[in-house]
């Protein structure tokens, strides 16, 4: 035998060390309390987040990027030191021993080990036989790729939660109030951020009974302030533009009012707003700082579309009166005119980076779950047991375990 070179077995010994080293990192990254730690941290800094002044904007940083990054890096880890030994279980079938959660059936007269491995690869199972001083035995494994699905299940609910993390970090929420023709951006002002809605119309139809049938927003999606498309906008059916979805929140009836001085000075010339309801009216108001007095509106009559309006100043209400679009009347010293009924339409826009992850990890979650549940693994051994033989069932699900052992048998055993 040739001895080996000093410098290859300084090389062999340093790549053992590597290995070993190797090997104990990723069993110290995949360890289950570390996983454990790193995710109630996680919690927890989600949480101080949510309860400080600056909201989910808090995490937006690169410590809580590596914080999430240590989370995946732990789970990763985790199913890469599992991922070996249910590859070996599946590829080359070991002993199945009995004890608690075994199923054991006694075969009569003894089966032949090779027809036995024979018959198993018949009926799907993946078979290794033995032979040891005159000993044999028939180790057999059915869906063993089915104990994978354990592992990516938990994987799964990490990318959800992941998902959900990245969501909270870095993704961002605004809501404005539009009305048609009115634009704003989809997000908090920044250099370089054009993205932008415009509201061109709202269209509600309603029941007799009041309950609403259609509600339709349109909208325009602007970049650089030049037109990109128009979208129609409906209840569960937002808009998409830019990475964000735009949703209709709320709506409500708004009143296009010009008011002026006697002397023909506008004061207001704009669609107020009329978003609260008082006995069932909607109401709104502007003020008029430049008199000292505030003008209030209400939707009198729907059916009709009568607008009742009242001025009030420092010293109490001055005066009120009922309005059709069109008209026009006088409230102490200044004119008030009706132009027309108009609607406001609130618009939420969200933007999430980790929606793809929460709906990649769900569905990973649901097929994993399913795979474990309706295909579970089989393993189970053979041995001679005085004039018979001895088959050891495991399995992760029995619904019926006679019948399984019977099938078994059956298939296994000669019927005279």
């Amino acid at each position: 035998m040739t001895a080996r070179p000093p410098a290859a077995a300084a090389a062999a010994r340093r790549d053992d060390r590597l290995a070993r080293f190797a090997e104990r990192t990723l069993r110290a990254i995949g360890d289950a309390r570390l996983a454990l730690v790193l995710l109630l941290l996680a919690g927890a800094t989600n949480v101080v987040a949510a309860l400080l002044p600056a909201g989910p904007r808090g995490l937006d940083g690169l410590p809580y990027a590596v914080l999430l990054g240590a989370v995946a890096l732990s789970s990763v880890a985790a199913v890469a030191v599992r991922a070996p030994a249910a590859w070996r279980e599946w590829r080359r079938p070991g002993s199945v021993q009995p004890g608690p959660g075994a199923l054991i059936v006694f075969l009569e007269p003894v089966p032949d080990p090779a027809a036995a491995a024979e018959r198993l690869r018949a009926v799907g199972y993946r078979v290794t036989a033995e032979r040891r001083r005159g000993r044999w035995a028939v180790h057999a494994v059915r869906r063993g790729w089915s104990r994978f699905a354990g592992s990516v299940a938990h994987l799964a609910v990490l990318v959800v939660i992941l998902g959900v993390a990245t969501g909270s970090a870095f993704g961002s929420e605004a809501r404005f109030t539009l009305h048609p023709g009115d634009q704003a951006l989809l997000d908090a002002p920044r250099a370089g951020f054009t993205s932008a809605v415009r509201l061109e119309g709202f269209d509600a139809e309603f029941a007799p009974d009041g309950r609403p049938q259609r509600l339709d927003t349109t909208v325009t999606f602007l970049r650089d302030g030049q037109p990109v498309e128009q979208r129609l906008l409906r209840v569960n059916e937002p808009g998409a533009f830019d990475g964000y979805l735009v949703h209709p929140w709320t709506y409500g009836p708004s009143a296009r009012v010009r008011v002026t001085t006697l002397g023909g000075s506008p004061l207001v010339d704009a669609a107020v707003p009329l978003p609260e309801v008082r006995d069932g009216v909607p109401v709104g108001s502007v003020e008029l700082p430049t008199i000292g007095s505030s003008l209030g509106l209400a939707l009198a009559d729907a059916r009709a579309n009568v607008l009742g309006v009242s001025l009030v100043g420092r010293d109490g209400l001055v005066d009120t009166a009922r309005l059709q679009p069109g008209d026009e009347v006088r409230l102490g010293d200044v004119q008030v005119r009706l132009d027309r009924f108009d609607a406001w339409v609130t618009l939420l826009s969200r933007r999430d980076p980790g929606l793809g992850l929460v709906f990649g990890g769900a569905a990973l979650l649901c097929g994993s779950l399913a795979i474990a549940f309706w295909m579970p693994r089989r393993r189970l051994t053979i041995r001679p047991a005085g004039a018979g033989g001895r088959l050891v069932l495991r399995g992760e699900r029995f619904d019926r375990p006679s019948e399984e052992l019977e099938r078994l048998r059956n298939a296994l055993v000669d019927r005279p």
